[in-house]
């Protein structure tokens, strides 16, 4: 029995001795890891400046236990970097842009300062919707209210994409940004007014703000901190502190759906903070609601669809009142847009019979927001995206390719913005006037052309320096050649068309007049022109009126009288088709009757551009066909034609060019314009008083290989090197 508790003791010393060992290894593994954690999450520190509250972004990691192991894991990076541009003419919007980039860098974020000059938006500011930087503009204003020399070309391609609905509301959603003006509020009636545009233009862009929009004062008698350095660092601190808590991921930017006053993502820095710390006037107020706090389209509808007898809160009254001033101003522009009604125009007027003028207010509103340059009462010039295009050595359009134009000495324009017809592909929304008869004051062709001349050459002025723009191309762009008539509305309505036409040819411009084929008589008795066009929309009566919406009663008749008229024409005559899915795409044999009609000379078919979403057209994106499906209905038209051929093709217009037979001599085509002898052909006949007449045959040229139907270009020129955008806005050109 004493044995048997000997051996027992020892057994249980024995095991008591393991378990000692285990639990004592145990306890020193524990501790290994527990050191181990705690020296990952050092080395994490020690990358980076109070990285627990700001990691940078290359660096942003942390440790985590899992199943007892650390473990080192990525965290998200909610800012990349700062961009910092400036528009500096004396060099302190550059002074402050490297004081803001010093103070980021001792954040440790990578940050660059740019000037704006030196920048291309059309190039890359997209890219910035999705590279998670923070995008700083600091710009000044000068005294008449217009940007510096160097932020010229930025802030022009910024206002016209904010008023092109080809861009769209979502073209910069990602992009975030943060403004600060420099001005002298000196000039009350410009004070600031480049950084508050670029606000807006972004934000009608789908950009977010991070913070309110910052203004300096030059004035010290009303400069907010006493000077604009002081107000320039009050701001610099309040951005700063912001960016801070963007990339701990504390702040997100305005989403733009909050109501006002109640910007949920921006915290406590709701409109009325802004105007408390920046000073902004009631009316700066007033249009920042109604540019800014209003942008909620689900706001919007719900306001519409409440009727009049929807309970309003008070503070949704300014919703309601903007909705109220937009009707208000949409209906003046339907006031404006009837030509024919003038009973309430003329109301209240002195002299019985006065004329009023086309562009009302509300119009002339409208179209300078889309980028036009209007002349006088009722003509208007516009700068062309090809030029644009062509200027930088991008490429033409498709009138470079099937005519030999010089697309960056191309002048669009027209002496009548009212139009006869609301197609329903209007890419304009219909913001031109209507009318099937000149019942406006009329402008002398002379002026108009001396300011569609003076407003073209100053459109082109604002492409020096720009990058990319060769020297060469834009030297010649500041001399017009060519005036495509085609930019909206119908020029053949104004009643001084052959002298106006006569003034461009005098000018050794050439002559491209597009008309709706709704007015017989005036082409009839319209003089020379280089190249006459009319549009060809639909090839029947029930289509034509569902497309074109034309305001003549009798418009088929006259639809048809036009052709007639076009096929008693000498010089070169053209036939523009444009098809629209699921609307005309099925009238091949009808569109070949009325080629028989009127005898063109050329048929362009192009492919319908979908302009984005408005009242006044119901086509979508379905409507569009395919560039293949166009070739495809070319082809079939083609076949029911026979003394037509395709002879060209510009697949970057979805466009393709139907030649008569007659333009092919000797098995080469010969669709490009010789413009040097037509000027010539023209001063005789213009001295001849019109008795010695010519044809289209007698300015021809031939048409190189690149631009032919089959050729492996497809119409792109070679010695221009195609470039193509990461988000391209919507193809659509005005001639």
């Amino acid at each position: 029995m004493d044995m048997w508790n000997f051996s027992y003791t020892c057994l249980a010393s024995a095991w008591l001795h393991r378990f000692y060992i285990y639990a004592a290894v145990a306890f020193g593994v524990s501790v290994w890891i527990v050191i181990q954690f705690l020296a990952a999450r050092k080395r994490v520190n020690e990358h980076g400046e109070n990285s627990s509250r700001n990691p940078a972004p290359s660096e942003g990691i942390e440790g985590k236990l899992v199943n007892g192991c650390a473990t080192l894991q990525a965290k998200e990076v909610h800012v990349a970097g700062v961009k910092i541009f400036y528009g500096s003419q004396t060099g302190t919007a550059k002074r402050f842009a490297t004081s803001l980039a010093e103070a980021v860098v001792s954040l440790t974020l990578p940050v660059e300062a740019i000037s704006m000059g030196n920048y291309d938006p059309d190039d890359y500011l997209a890219e910035e919707t999705t590279s998670r930087n923070i995008c700083v503009f600091l710009v000044a204003t000068y005294t008449d209210g217009q940007p510096t020399e160097s932020a010229a070309w930025f802030c022009k391609w910024l206002e016209e994409a904010a008023n092109d609905f080809r861009f769209g509301k979502t073209y910069l959603k990602g992009l975030r940004y943060a403004v600060f003006g420099l001005g002298n509020s000196v000039y009350v009636d410009h004070y600031n007014t480049v950084g508050r545009n670029i606000d807006r233009w972004l934000w009608m862009l789908g950009a977010s703000r991070i913070m309110t929009r910052g203004e300096g004062d030059c004035n010290v008698a009303q400069s907010r901190h006493g000077s604009i350095e002081a107000d320039f660092e009050a701001w610099k601190t309040k951005f700063l502190s912001q960016l801070q808590a963007l990339c701990s991921g504390e702040k997100k930017s305005c989403s733009g759906k909050c109501k006002k006053g109640k910007c949920k993502s921006l915290g406590k820095q709701s409109k009325e903070s802004s105007d408390h710390e920046y000073g902004t006037s009631e009316d700066e107020n007033t249009e920042a609601e109604e540019l800014f706090e209003t942008s909620s389209e689900e706001e919007a509808d719900a306001g519409e669809a409440g009727g009049t007898n929807s309970v309003i809160d008070v503070e949704d009254l300014g919703n309601m009142m903007n909705h109220m001033k937009k009707a208000k101003r949409e209906r003046e522009l339907e006031e404006g847009d009837v030509g024919m009604s003038l009973t309430r125009e003329n109301a209240g007027r002195k002299e019985e019979g006065e004329k009023r003028e086309m562009i009302t207010p509300a119009l002339r509103e409208a179209l300078t927001k889309q980028g036009y340059k209007l002349v006088g009462s009722h003509s208007g010039v516009k700068l062309c995206r090809w030029t644009k295009s062509m200027l930088r050595g991008r490429g033409g359009c498709y009138k470079h390719t099937f005519y030999g134009i010089e697309s960056h000495r191309c002048m669009e324009a027209t002496p009548s913005l009212a139009c006869a017809n609301k197609c329903v592909f209007c890419w304009r929304h219909h913001t031109n006037p209507v009318g099937t008869e000149w019942r406006w004051k009329m402008d002398q062709p002379d002026m108009i052309l001396r300011e569609a001349i003076e407003n073209h050459r100053n459109m082109i002025k604002r492409f020096k320096g720009v990058p990319g723009v060769k020297a060469d191309r834009f030297e010649e762009a500041m001399t017009a050649k060519h005036c495509a008539l085609s930019l909206v509305g119908e020029p053949i309505m104004y009643p001084e068309i052959n002298r106006f036409v006569k003034l461009l040819h005098q000018h050794s411009i050439s002559s491209f007049l597009v008309t709706n084929a709704q007015f017989p008589d005036e082409i009839r008795n319209l003089e020379p022109v280089t190249q006459l066009y009319v549009s060809v929309d639909s090839s029947t009566k029930e289509s034509l009126k569902r497309i074109d919406r034309p305001l003549f009663k009798d418009f088929w008749q006259r639809f048809l009288d036009s052709l007639k008229a076009l096929s008693e024409k000498q010089q070169r005559t053209v036939y523009r088709l444009t098809l629209v899915k699921a609307w005309n795409v099925d009238e091949l044999r009808a569109y070949a009757d009325l080629i028989a009609l009127g005898k063109p000379d050329f048929i362009e078919v192009k492919g319908v551009t979908y302009c984005g979403e408005s009242s006044a057209s119901n086509l979508t994106m379905a409507n569009v066909p395919w560039h293949e499906e166009v070739v495809h209905f070319v082809q079939e038209l083609a076949d029911l034609i026979p003394d037509y051929e395709i002879a060209c093709e510009h697949e970057h217009s979805n466009c393709l060019l139907i030649a008569h037979k007659k333009f092919k001599i000797n098995g080469e085509w010969c669709t490009w314009i010789d413009y040097d002898r037509f000027q010539e052909l023209v001063q005789e006949y213009e001295r001849s008083g019109g008795s010695k007449t010519f044809t289209a045959a007698d300015y021809t040229a031939r048409t190189p290989h690149w631009a032919l139907f089959g050729s492996r270009e497809r119409g792109f020129d070679p010695l221009h090197v195609r470039y193509q955008r990461k988000r391209k806005a919507r193809d659509v050109s005005g001639c």
